[in-house]
């Protein structure tokens, strides 16, 4: 089990591994071994609360395809075992920031003061600008 959250974790089984070969620099090795990591988790099919699902899709962006299943690359290392871990992170990291529930915002008015700023600055802007139009006197 991998721990997201206090209260969700998620099973090693619901995760398909890939292998590929990495483009970049690494000589004769990035031609020889298959070092990006490819992680598949597919969403629909996990056993996750239907709000974090949403938050989850949202975040995701084009890393989801329209099965519902995430797809998460790494090819920044040179080591297999560690672009495996470097991506199991970012999906870690996806599900923290999918299962953090936003605070729900409470419309308030202004106040009065605030009102009353707002409209003075508003009025010596305005005066700066008549001030900028109009022309001088002649003497």
């Amino acid at each position: 089990m991998i721990r997201i959250t206090d209260s969700l974790a998620i099973g090693e089984d619901d995760l398909v591994w890939n292998f590929s070969r990495a483009s970049g620099p690494g000589g004769q090795n990035v031609n020889k071994v298959s070092t990006a990591a490819e992680l598949r988790f597919d969403v629909a099919k996990a056993f996750l609360p239907e709000d974090l699902k949403l938050r989850l899709r949202v975040l995701a962006g084009r890393q989801l395809t329209q099965d519902g299943v995430l797809v998460i690359t790494a090819q920044e290392t040179r080591s297999q075992e560690r672009n495996r871990e470097i991506a199991l992170q970012k999906l870690v990291d996806l599900l923290r920031k999918a299962a953090h529930r936003p605070k729900r915002r409470i419309a308030t008015k202004p106040t009065r003061a605030s009102r009353g700023r707002r409209l003075d600055s508003k009025s010596r802007r305005s005066q700066t600008k008549k001030l900028r139009s109009s022309r001088p006197d002649a003497d």
